[in-house]
């Protein structure tokens, strides 16, 4: 068990995290089929595979390198709406653990914090929109939390993952406000919105690292 998240568990996190986008491409891009122009699962794993060997020469000293080496990946290279704002979620992640050699989980909590205020700004979406932020934001929320309460680093992480599944489910039942999907109105219903499910499987990779 881990109080702290070091380089070594940052590299589980994110090559856990992109392995399952891959696994998991077929399945994103027939959601975002329903709910918006098919190309969400493809433009993420292409991103997801530059960043990879934009890491492979990286100098892993500090816990943000490879968070802030997937943000300048996916803002010059993803296509689509959600690969820029996935650029600026991952940048956060990268400015908070830039200068540290660990993340704790008060820094999480900031990173995510943060990821919710510059997704939420740029994105001009709220919770309920049906967008990643009904992930984020539930994740955000189990975070703060866990840092409140005391619970220790695995715990907090379980529980964000936990609330990030439950956030993306729940936008089956959302009508979409934001992009694409809120032009397929009805139609989308029953299905979750890609973005969100991509958030959850970036909170459940982190919580596996931790494992």
């Amino acid at each position: 068990m881990t109080d702290q998240l070091s380089p070594v568990h940052v590299q589980r996190w994110v090559h856990g995290f992109i392995d399952t986008v891959e696994e998991e491409v077929d399945h994103l891009t027939d959601l975002d089929r329903r709910s918006g122009d098919g190309d969400f699962g493809t433009n993420m794993v292409s991103a997801l595979r530059r960043s990879r060997e934009a890491m492979a020469d990286a100098d892993v000293a500090t816990a943000g390198i490879l968070f802030q080496i997937m943000s300048e990946t996916f803002l010059a290279h993803s296509g689509g709406t959600s690969g820029p704002l996935f650029g600026m979620w991952f940048r956060e992640f990268g400015k908070v653990g830039m200068v540290t050699e660990a993340f704790t989980q008060e820094m999480l909590a900031e990173a995510t914090a943060n990821g919710l205020a510059t997704v939420t700004r740029l994105g001009s979406a709220q919770e309920g929109d049906r967008t990643m932020v009904d992930a984020i934001a539930p994740a955000d929320r189990a975070l703060r939390e866990a840092v409140e309460s005391g619970s220790e680093l695995r715990e907090g992480l379980r529980a964000a993952a936990r609330a990030a599944h439950e956030g993306a489910r729940h936008t089956s039942d959302l009508l979409g406000r934001r992009g694409r999907t809120s032009y397929v109105g009805e139609a989308a219903l029953g299905s979750p919105d890609p973005g969100a499910v991509t958030i959850a499987m970036f909170y459940q990779a982190a919580q596996r690292s931790a494992d």
